[in-house]
């Protein structure tokens, strides 16, 4: 059993590549989505049994969102109902080309973001988990969320389960400490919460953002990576953290909005050895080129589920494989709309052993 925990929200997008000023007054789609619930949304798509932990308001809408999650096939019986507090909403442009895509957060007082770690019952969530997933973007929300986050990894650990982190820092957030700039608060609080943290899951930013660890010759903004360079950055966080077993991290070059080159890293640290994905023919780094971008919120998300249920396989657990297809479920990511990876177990087994064409299939 895996358990994920963070806040999801409400996600509001004008239809295709359109500008809220183009589309309002007027029709826009209305669907859900959040880091930690869309790796249990994953997990469960590729028929893991995945229970979802988080706090919501107790009204119609959330009533919706439990019966979509449930379709999907998440457990949600031990999610926190509250009389107060709201569903955070974000709103999504998508940009295309040389044009961003741009995040606007409204999700202050939201009911994650209030709840205090005691009102949880994690004795119920943590119950059968052999796996329990959390990202730095719920701590980021309020003390409170940081607090809860931190309690629940700790009695994970009790409960001997495999604890897994994405950093995702989001400059946006943490902004809930006075006179604390975001990212020394990151910082901070990451720092404690990473002794409970078995996997370390960051792209390309995060090391640099919450732990000051830089890759050498790599310009992100200019869309520059040197994947060589965060085997030493692993390095350097397992080296922060013995506890930490494994570092994974996305390798991402934004050459435009609607184009990306794409790829992973897998850093063991007891073999003190690191893998890339994808290969060339000559077993050399060769990042998936993903053109004309469909949707890439949700590229991260997918990449930690695909690594954490290859990890757990017994077709994919090695290593080398696992970053594959971990890299490639995320890559298939890009060409579906919405948060979630809806990306069957066999369309990504069919991308690591090459088939990229995209034929259509009779």
């Amino acid at each position: 059993m895996y358990l994920t925990f963070g806040e999801v929200m409400m996600r509001v997008a004008p239809d295709g590549f359109h500008r809220f000023r183009q589309a309002m007054p007027g029709k826009v789609n209305v669907t859900f989505g959040g880091g930690e619930v869309n790796v249990a949304a994953s997990l469960a798509i590729f028929g893991n049994q995945v229970r979802y932990l988080t706090a919501v308001p107790d009204n119609p809408i959330t009533h919706s969102l439990i019966c979509h999650l449930r379709g999907l096939g998440l457990e949600t019986e031990t999610m926190l109902r509250r009389d107060t507090g709201r569903l955070g909403i974000y709103f999504l442009e998508t940009g295309a080309n040389q044009r961003s895509s741009n995040v606007i957060y409204d999700r202050e007082y939201s009911a994650i973001a209030l709840a205090e770690p005691a009102e949880y019952d994690f004795a119920a969530a943590l119950k059968q988990v052999q796996w329990v997933h959390i990202t730095g973007i719920t701590p980021a929300l309020s003390q409170a969320a940081f607090e809860s986050t931190l309690e629940l990894v700790r009695q994970a650990k009790q409960n001997q389960a495999t604890v897994s982190c994405d950093l995702n820092y989001r400059k946006k957030l943490w902004r809930w400490q006075d006179g604390c700039p975001p990212k020394k608060l990151a910082g901070q609080c990451m720092s404690r919460i990473l002794p409970f943290v078995d996997l370390v899951i960051a792209n390309e930013e995060d090391a640099a953002d919450v732990l000051d660890i830089h890759a050498e010759g790599t310009a992100v903004e200019a869309g520059r990576i040197n994947a060589a360079a965060y085997e030493q950055v692993a390095r350097k966080i397992t080296g922060l953290f013995p506890n930490v077993e494994k570092v994974a991290v996305t390798l991402r070059e934004s050459i435009s909005a609607s184009h990306n080159n794409w790829g992973g890293m897998l850093f063991d640290r007891q073999r003190d050895q690191a893998w890339l994905a994808p290969l060339d023919e000559d077993g050399g780094y060769r990042p998936y080129e993903i053109r004309n971008i469909v949707d890439r919120v949700g590229g991260g998300d997918s990449f930690a589920a695909g690594l954490i249920h290859a990890l757990n396989s017994h077709e994919f657990s090695d290593p080398a494989m696992a970053i594959r297809f971990a890299v490639a479920a995320s890559c298939l990511k890009h060409s579906i709309m919405g948060d979630f990876n809806y990306t069957t177990l066999p369309e990504v087994k069919a991308l690591v052993e090459g088939q990229a064409s995209g034929r259509v299939r009779r």
